[in-house]
């Protein structure tokens, strides 16, 4: 059942769309190509009442609002781009960050007894309606015992199954995709369908959010771009989080963005300097950090909420993320080329001067150009086309670090039109890159390596592979561990030699 379940609910959210014209939109006719443009008008005439109503943002917003969480989030991914798709359309679809409709209070009073065992009363002295309901959870405001503000959150009723449900229609769409569409094979789309529902089960625990929220806070605390309010530990359970109430307007209202005092450069600045920070000093970053999860006052402070997805990447990407992005900033494309390719993302017969060409043809017409005037859907869709030439493939681990990247630079863009992200990236790319690869920091790489190169071989004489006969000479063992030995002090005068060559 499992299979024609999912079936099932993937053509119910195809026939969703289509009722509401939202699939393929009457709006965007003349962009069709002929065959799309057959397709389209075919399915307008299965087209429900609804179709008529509003523009496509809206009706898209209504559709993917129906279908579960997991389209919401799809949602509110697109509504951070208004510059790929139309300042209007981004508009419409915001409404899927924080304004959905809400379940009762008295259904989030009596899961919070559930989840904590104890009364609502017993720990906070008010606990209001809500005041912002998403796919997942709505917030509560509420005020503890000892007087502090507070944000409750509350996960919806019988949210796991729906999620459970999504994943797997959204597993079998991947599936078929990748059978079906073959130039989408490249995509990963069934790891990246993966990479999606993992992220989503994690956010329905509210104790592993509540934790990410409190490693992240310590994070940001180190370079002061980004905050985030203290967690309630008494107020946490599986379903129920509570956090001291983020200071500021969140950047969902329209309003926030004129509010007296605020600088909109800085504030852009500080977002795109926050999420390069955590990727890269700490290798764990928000990545989820669209409108309704950022609060912002004047005059440039930002803060996060609702931690449910966070990414983590390791040593060797955050080293080619830097490089990748130091490399831009310095318009050194062969070194953007060589690092791609050193990093595995472009197969290795392909040429290193000719993807430096490639790439050259893509940064060279954005740079000292001002955001507002750079049509970022073209330059999304060249650089398709230039990861397409040269059979680049979505890489799993790095999806939610591509999907932050892009959500933040489109949250930016939204606070200050004329926002040049490599401005504000610079400052954070340079110290990383003063840091990590300055001498002192490639000896101490090389001696790590040289350490676990000792301990390896260490285990390889204690415990030596069975190469010869059980009844091989005692005189054959001593000179194999001999010789093993001999590779460990080659690997420490080797470390020594580099060590007095970088600091002499």
């Amino acid at each position: 059942m499992g299979a024609f379940g999912a079936f099932g609910r993937m053509t119910g959210a195809v026939w969703v769309l289509v009722r509401n014209d939202a699939l393929l939109p009457r709006e965007l006719d003349h962009a069709y190509p002929s065959s799309v443009a057959t397709l389209a008008k075919t399915l307008r005439l299965f087209a429900g009442p609804g179709a008529r109503n509003g523009r496509p943002g809206q009706r898209l917003a209504r559709s993917l609002e129906g279908l579960g969480p997991v389209a919401t989030k799809l949602g509110q991914m697109l509504s951070t781009r208004g510059d790929f798709f139309g300042r209007e359309f981004a508009q419409d679809l915001s409404r899927l960050k924080d304004r959905l409709p809400p379940f009762p209070t008295a259904f989030a009073r009596a899961e919070v007894e559930r989840a904590l065992g104890r009364t609502v009363e017993s720990l906070y002295a008010e606990f209001g309606e809500p005041i912002g309901s998403a796919s997942l959870a709505q917030a509560h405001v509420a005020k503890l015992k000892d007087g502090r503000k507070v944000a409750v959150k509350v996960l919806r009723p019988g949210i796991e199954r729906r999620v459970a449900d999504d994943a797997e229609s959204l597993t079998l769409a991947a599936r078929l995709i990748a059978r079906w569409v073959a130039p989408a094979r490249r995509l990963e789309p069934e790891a990246f369908a993966a990479t999606v529902i993992r992220a989503t089960m994690l956010e329905l625990d509210l104790r592993l959010e509540a934790a990410g929220a409190d490693e992240l806070r310590q994070v940001m605390a180190l370079d002061g771009y980004m905050t985030a309010p203290p967690i309630v530990w008494e107020g946490v359970g599986k379903r129920v989080l509570t956090m001291e109430w983020a200071r500021g307007w969140p950047l969902s209202d329209p309003d926030a963005l004129i509010q007296p005092g605020l600088d909109r450069q800085a504030t852009a600045d500080n977002l795109i300097r926050a999420f390069l920070s955590q990727a890269l000093d700490h290798g764990v970053f928000h990545a989820d950090l669209h409108e309704g999860n950022l609060f912002a006052a004047a005059p440039s402070q930002l803060t996060a909420v609702d931690f449910g997805i966070i990414g983590r990447i390791g040593p060797p990407e955050r080293r080619y993320l830097a490089q990748i992005l130091w490399g831009f900033l310095n318009k050194d494309y062969e070194g953007v080329a060589k690092t791609h390719f050193d990093a595995g993302y472009v197969p290795a017969h392909h040429s290193v001067s000719a993807f430096a060409q490639a790439l050259r043809a893509v940064g060279e017409p954005v740079f000292g150009r001002k955001a507002s005037e750079v049509p970022m859907s073209r330059v999304l869709m060249q650089l398709f086309e230039i990861t397409a030439l040269y059979d680049m493939h979505l890489r799993p681990e790095l999806v939610l670090l591509q999907k932050t990247m892009t959500m933040v630079e489109g949250v930016a863009r939204r606070i200050q039109p004329d926002h040049d992200i490599w401005t504000a990236a610079d400052p954070v790319v340079r110290r990383w890159m003063t840091r990590e690869l300055s001498p002192a920091a490639r000896i101490k790489r090389f001696a790590d390596e040289a350490a676990t190169a000792m301990r390896n071989l260490a285990r390889l004489i204690e415990n030596p592979p069975v190469t010869a006969a059980p009844s091989a000479p005692a005189e054959e063992r001593r000179g194999r561990s001999a010789l093993l030995w001999f590779a460990a002090g080659a690997v420490v005068a080797g470390a020594a030699f580099l060590a007095a060559m970088y600091l002499r």
